[in-house]
């Protein structure tokens, strides 16, 4: 049985969008959300949730499998396609101690349930912060033919019309907090299955507007000494652009390296404080030096 989790961890997860649109502003004509002094592409966290939850069901959590065992369930989720209000989910259980029992998705992120004599707001113990590129991103207005004509009869097919940036790498940086797991009953299973939801989860974004996601590197820092991080990983990264590349012209991977030195001091620095550094990375990533495990 796995055991609810002890340890503070520190996470910074990249990947990169390719010719696709990473995080639709729903209220600037669903443009790649990017800012404006730095031009950077934004993602919210909430995207990366949606991807993780997206895959954790596709996965098996959605109630009884084929063989008739339970796995669990995803708390947000829409039903046959379609977004499902609180009120309806909230027939999927019973009360508080139900409630965290059988949604991953609240023993990692928390939920509210709203619903009369069901009503609690729990925090969860998986927070991360705003994504954003490493470095300036271009944005593209492309025009395209519909698929269908605007009339029966009429000879002339619809026109669209979409965003999408040519190239970003995204990072983003998390913490889990151990105290908050008590609360939730996180396990070391469900971090794991977090874990895979962020790496495979975006790996398998294959729809048309996200198709172009790979994930590049996931690293994930566990404490020994409680209330301890180190906070602004991701801050610690830079790219270094090949040479005559600018870096908003990034269209591959290829096309920079990643500079781990100071990173790599901040672990060094605070060896005393860390039980372990766990690195995933695809073969592609180029790195100034290898992440600093500490000889895990």
């Amino acid at each position: 049985m796995s055991t609810i989790i002890q340890k503070r961890s520190e996470l910074i997860f990249l990947y990169d969008a390719k010719r696709c649109n990473p995080n639709g502003d729903p209220m600037d004509a669903n443009r790649p959300r990017i800012d404006e002094e730095s031009g950077k592409c934004l993602v919210t966290d909430v995207r990366l949730k949606r991807t993780i939850r997206d895959y954790l069901y596709e996965k098996g959590y959605h109630g009884k499998t084929a063989e008739g065992n339970f796995k669990g369930d995803i708390f947000i989720r829409d039903e046959d396609g379609k977004p499902v209000t609180g009120a309806k989910r909230a027939a999927a259980y019973k009360d508080k101690a139900d409630f965290i029992n059988k949604f991953i998705d609240v023993r990692l992120f928390g939920g509210v349930s709203a619903a009369k004599g069901k009503s609690f707001n729990i925090t969860g113990p998986v927070q991360f912060g705003m994504g954003c590129s490493l470095h300036e991103v271009k944005e593209n207005f492309i025009k395209g033919t519909g698929a269908f004509a605007t009339k029966e009869g009429a000879e002339q097919r619809t026109f669209r019309e979409e965003y999408n940036i040519t190239y970003g790498l995204i990072g983003f940086h998390g913490v889990i907090n151990e105290n908050a797991a008590k609360h939730t009953q996180l396990t070391e299973q469900d971090v794991e299955e977090l874990l895979d939801g962020m790496w495979m989860g975006t790996k398998n974004l294959l729809t048309r507007s996200k198709k172009g996601h790979a994930p590049r590197l996931l690293l994930k820092i566990d404490y020994s000494e409680p209330l301890f991080f180190i906070g602004d990983l991701l801050e610690r990264l830079s790219l270094e652009f090949n040479q005559g590349k600018k870096q908003e012209a990034v269209d591959d991977i290829g096309d920079f390296v990643i500079d781990t030195r100071a990173l790599n001091a901040l672990i060094e620095k605070y060896a005393d404080k860390i039980d372990r550094v766990n690195v995933i990375m695809d073969d592609r990533v180029k790195l100034s030096a290898p992440i600093n495990t500490l000889n895990a």
